[in-house]
């Protein structure tokens, strides 16, 4: 036997206050085909059902006394009922609640660039923690009530797999989705889902099983990340170089030193294009140093020589401060153009 569905105490409040609506109506109908005019009929319902009962308006007729004990019968009711359910649900928090979420789907309404993290488990917690540490926007999409309750503002209760949900989430103007659910089939939908909604949207998908991996790419995803196999190869560079991977965990993660890396994606148009790290003198002009450079097919030329020319679809991958890095990627922009980089 399935479970028992739990309904909206919103909704309740809406229902009881439609039932209640309609015995003052049949009420106010009820006395006026026993005589009396619209505005006295109503006078008198209300009066019966808040048992305040000044005077009777009209003569106390069998039938008069009948309707009468009907109103209040069923009208004390109806408003002790509806009465009862406002002061529930305003109790337990929920109207607040429901407030809440509809400012939080205003705010993801006008949001734009921003993250979109399927799946609150502890995997998607450390997601959002270091993305919100880099004042990243984060919309945090979960079934779980309990988890979009810990999630905070910007959190969504629903079916990531539901392109409504995505939807809901803004995927039409996300910067980017990550699929950090637990199961490999989850996200696999996800990111199909995703990658039909955005052809162009920039894809991130947890693997559990190595097998997995070729299948999430070939669903869309541009990057598949398998949290064993990364923590594993974390432990194995601690245990050989403990503070080369303590400085690039504190340069990507921690935020506490001046420096940190970034990727900047040339444009075409960009005034670097074309020319060489020699000729550009990025480094003079921006302060951020090129560690390596990234080809639009994903093969890297680290340590590359002033020689090496710069094309569009070029990725540098740079250290400098965050005002550093903002200037690479301004000069990376079209000349002219809006600064739109990731």
């Amino acid at each position: 036997m399935p479970p028992p569905v739990e309904r909206d105490p919103w909704s309740r409040v809406q229902i009881s206050a439609l039932v209640l609506g309609l015995v003052i109506v049949g009420g106010t109908v009820a006395y006026m085909v026993l005589g009396l005019g619209a505005l006295d009929a109503l006078y008198q319902t209300v009066t019966t059902i808040s048992t305040v009962g000044f005077r009777e308006l009209g003569e106390p007729t069998v039938a008069w006394k009948i309707t009468t004990l009907v109103v209040i019968l069923v009208g004390v009711g109806a408003a002790l009922y509806t009465l009862g359910v406002l002061l529930e649900t305003l109790v337990e928090g929920r109207l607040t609640d429901r407030l809440e979420r509809r400012r939080a789907t205003r705010r993801i309404a006008a949001m734009s660039g921003h993250v979109i993290v399927c799946g609150w488990g502890r995997v998607g917690r450390t997601i959002a923690d270091h993305l919100q540490g880099a004042s990243t926007d984060v919309v945090v999409v979960d079934n779980d009530p309990a988890r979009v309750a810990l999630a905070g503002g910007l959190a969504i209760e629903g079916d990531a797999t539901d392109d409504d949900v995505l939807r809901a989430a803004g995927i039409e103007r996300a910067d980017t989705l990550i699929a950090a659910l637990s199961t490999d089939a989850d996200n696999l939908y996800i990111t199909l889902s995703a990658r039909a909604l955005r052809p162009d949207l920039f894809i991130v998908a947890r693997a559990r099983l190595e097998a997995a991996e070729p299948k999430l790419a070939q669903a869309g995803a541009n990057r598949v990340v398998n949290p064993q196999k990364i923590g594993g190869a974390r432990m194995a560079a601690l245990a050989v170089q403990p503070a080369v991977a303590d400085f690039l965990d504190v340069v990507m993660h921690d935020g506490s030193l001046e420096f940190r890396l970034g990727d900047v994606l040339l444009q075409e148009g960009s005034g670097l294009v074309g020319n060489t790290l020699r000729d550009t003198q990025i480094r003079d002009r921006t302060g951020a140093l090129i560690l390596a450079v990234r080809d639009p097919d994903g093969t890297f030329l680290t340590n590359p020589s002033p020689g090496v020319v710069l094309h569009a679809g070029h990725t540098l991958i740079a250290i400098g401060t965050g005002a550093q890095l903002k200037a690479l990627t301004e000069e990376a922009l079209p000349r002219g153009g809006p600064a739109t980089a990731r």
